[in-house]
């Protein structure tokens, strides 16, 4: 188990429980069950506490656990018929990124998602779920694919931000992010968005102008990071913890504005410490945004979707 730095003292009763269990491995004889069935009790009992009532900072260190399940965690558990499609016709093929056709419930769609990676190699491979612009452009042939044979489109995001280096920006990042977050918008098929870590920026958007948007109970969306927004208004990225409250990129906040549609809650310690239900909760969240969709001709949605993203705020300003 990682632990985050609000988690130390979690750390150490759980340790300690773990090390009269280890020594009474190594004696044989010995019983320390009570004593060590006490201290996960305390445990229990602190992990609840401090899940209580986490700050918009303590939230985006939870939405950034590395062991949060990431988008190839929920492919594998909620979809069927997986098969991947690389590549942006044009430039190459980016590995931040993953889309291809599956099976939902025994019904044909395509997923998109922000993939970060579980390893040092993989995460360098994903570079960490920062997309590039072909990543964009891979996801606009996905969406065109969608609206050709009228599949609906699953986006996962779990992004810090699109990538910002010198090459992606030659290559047009800006104008990917725009037309990915445009074709969102022109499609006649059904988009449901999960945002499962991290929703940082436009590379966030141009997967996440959906009809319906869920966000995981302890997961963030933000115009920028609170480290990014720190630097810029005070030009100290140590007041971090101020930018975090102040731009209300928490799930509670952002449902209380209207930005999304509904809160997948999490398993108590967040999902880095029930995957399986965390998973199963999401797949039971993409199934009821499909089942509000249904029925709902081209128009209706594309419609919908602009009046949605056109009327964002006024019930943030209404409050």
């Amino acid at each position: 188990m990682n632990y985050l730095d609000f988690e130390k003292p979690l750390a150490e009763i759980e340790g300690k429980a773990e090390e009269l269990r280890a020594l009474a491995r190594q004696n044989e004889g010995m019983n320390v069950e009570a004593e060590a069935a006490a201290l996960d009790r305390k445990a229990g009992d602190l992990l609840r506490q401090l899940y209580k009532g986490l700050t918009p900072w303590q939230k985006c260190q939870v939405a950034r656990h590395p062991d949060r399940p990431h988008c190839r965690d929920y492919i594998e558990a909620l979809f069927t018929e997986w098969t991947p499609l690389a590549g942006d016709r044009n430039f190459a093929d980016d590995h931040a990124v993953m889309g291809g056709l599956a099976r939902f419930e025994d019904r044909p769609v395509v997923v998109i998602g922000h993939e970060k990676g579980h390893d040092t190699k993989s995460r360098i491979e994903r570079n960490f779920g920062m997309a590039r612009p072909e990543g964009y452009r891979k996801a606009i042939r996905l969406m065109d694919l969608a609206d050709r044979f009228g599949l609906p489109v699953i986006t996962l995001i779990d992004t810090p931000g699109a990538y910002p280096g010198k090459g992606a920006e030659e290559r047009g990042q800006a104008e990917a992010i725009a037309r990915s977050t445009q074709k969102c918008l022109q499609i006649g098929v059904p988009i449901v968005s999960v945002v499962i870590g991290e929703g940082g920026s436009g590379g966030a958007v141009a997967f996440a102008t959906a009809n319906r948007i869920a966000m995981l109970e302890h997961s963030i969306y933000s115009v920028i990071s609170p480290e990014g927004c720190a630097s810029i208004l005070w030009k100290d990225a140590e007041k971090m913890r101020e930018a975090a409250e102040a731009l209300r990129l928490t799930a509670q906040d952002l449902e209380k504005l209207g930005v999304i549609d509904r809160i997948v809650p999490e398993p108590v310690g967040g999902a880095q410490r029930g995957r399986e239900a965390t998973v199963k909760a999401v797949g039971g969240a993409i199934k009821a945004m499909l089942k509000e969709l249904s029925g709902m001709d081209r128009k209706a949605l594309i419609a919908e979707r602009r009046k949605k993203f056109l009327g964002m705020g006024q019930k943030g300003l209404a409050a």
